[in-house]
């Protein structure tokens, strides 16, 4: 089953609101079929990571944004569960230290893009010094549209150099995020997930729609195109994050390397 249309093209202003987070369609009518179609995708997904690191030119960068309790954790594992670890790395950027924050902010973050052959997962990203830092008023108007034509110059940059771009927007809606910070809260086995702050960083959540918006709106482009996701149907998210990476590696056109020379007439004894 294709997936609804995701991507968000260039210079669209972004509304958040006139994109459904429930919207499930992609499951179809049989959960069951619909986790054999994502086991599939796995099977599929491993192919592919092998045969780029095999061919080791082409480069990939997953990144993945949003709000608490949206799944990025589990969109890492229940995606990526069956590819080898040899050819993918996940970086998590949380808040940055006193030698990070000497620094220009993409600094931290260029150093952890995917080499030849590699696929690299950011769990939040770059886009946390327009976000965090925009909602609490640590940098003005101007300085965010600085740093959106500056994020924009970055990703152009590794697209010219070989990196493929995926970012996702796992958008989740607000009642949803309620049914499952309560889940953590009451579930023995999630309540070490739960924090007093993410009650005040939920406060902000307009705030935080605000900022996610002009963020996308800014930043999709044909070099580093941003999908948003709706989560509030883990399986919905997982098939739609599954399909468009199987899609965008596909569109590379990979192949395994040649055998060395002589290696089909070498005597193995």
């Amino acid at each position: 089953m294709k997936p609804a249309e995701t991507r968000i093209a260039p210079d669209t202003r972004v509304k958040l609101s006139k994109w459904d987070a429930g919207d499930s369609a992609i499951v179809g009518k049989e959960k069951s079929d619909a986790r054999e179609r994502l086991d599939d995708y796995r099977e599929r997904l491993e192919t592919l990571q092998e045969l780029l690191y095999a061919e080791g030119r082409h480069k990939l960068l997953v990144v993945l944004q949003a709000m608490d309790t949206a799944g990025k954790d589990s969109t890492i594992r229940h995606v990526f569960q069956g590819v080898d670890p040899l050819g993918v790395r996940v970086a998590s950027f949380k808040a940055p230290t006193p030698h990070e924050l000497a620094r220009d902010y993409l600094w931290r973050v260029h150093h952890h893009v995917p080499g030849a052959g590699e696929i690299v997962i950011f769990n939040r990203s770059h886009y946390e010094d327009v976000l965090i830092t925009r909602v609490n008023g640590w940098i003005d108007a101007a300085e965010c549209r600085r740093r959106f034509r500056q994020i924009n110059d970055f990703e152009r940059m590794l697209a010219e150099t070989g990196t493929t771009i995926l970012k996702f927007y796992l958008h989740i809606s607000r009642d949803e995020q309620k049914k499952r910070l309560e889940e953590r809260r009451d579930t023995p086995e999630k309540q070490w997930k739960f924090q007093p702050g993410d009650l005040a960083v939920r406060a902000q959540w307009d705030d935080y729609m605000e900022a996610y918006e002009a963020a996308l709106s800014a930043t999709s482009t044909a070099h580093a195109p941003w999908h948003v996701i709706p989560a509030n149907s883990k399986l919905a998210r997982n098939l739609m994050v599954s399909s468009l990476l199987i899609e965008a590696l596909e569109n590379l056109k990979m192949r395994y390397p040649d055998p060395a020379a002589g290696a089909a007439d070498t005597v193995i004894v």
